[in-house]
């Protein structure tokens, strides 16, 4: 039974991975250079999608943009160089994981500044709220033990 469930899974996630390729009409006829054009789209995201490769995109940029790689591929340039034609043509923008510099520092550091000020706000709400927190209530007196006994008729 576990078998059948294993191959059902597999079968319902195939088309997912197929579907998640965009298909090009032409590709290159040397299968080494379609590899290693393949391996240069899969780190350049797509200006459009932004948080996809251009080489799972259906967006019409991003087949313009894989275009360019195989042709710069097919031309013999190695993969430094389409990477850097690429920036200089759309800035560090169009690399999945953009070099670190001064005009990117806040792409790098700003997701863990975040998570800090967000750890540290939340430290110094939660000390507050302990320190505001009303004291426990002290022992009540015999006389008003009496006056809440009167009052609610447990005398």
């Amino acid at each position: 039974m576990k078998r059948w469930l294993h191959i059902f899974v597999l079968i319902l996630m195939l088309p997912g991975r197929v579907l998640a390729m965009a298909v090009d009409s032409e590709t290159l006829p040397d299968p080494a250079m379609e590899a290693r054009a393949r391996e240069i789209m899969h780190g350049l995201r797509c200006l459009v999608c932004q948080n996809q490769s251009i080489e799972s995109s259906d967006a019409p940029l991003a087949g313009d943009l894989r275009r360019i790689v195989r042709e710069r591929v097919a031309a013999g340039e190695t993969d430094d160089q389409v990477r850097a034609h690429l920036v200089a043509r759309f800035g560090d923008w169009v690399l999945m994981r953009p070099p670190l510099r001064l005009s990117t520092l806040a792409l790098w550091g700003g997701p863990p500044l975040l998570l800090l000020t967000g750890g540290l706000m939340l430290w110094v709400n939660l000390r507050r709220r302990q320190q505001m927190a009303p004291e426990a209530p002290a022992d009540l007196t015999p006389q008003e033990r009496a006056r809440i006994d009167q009052l609610t008729g447990r005398e």
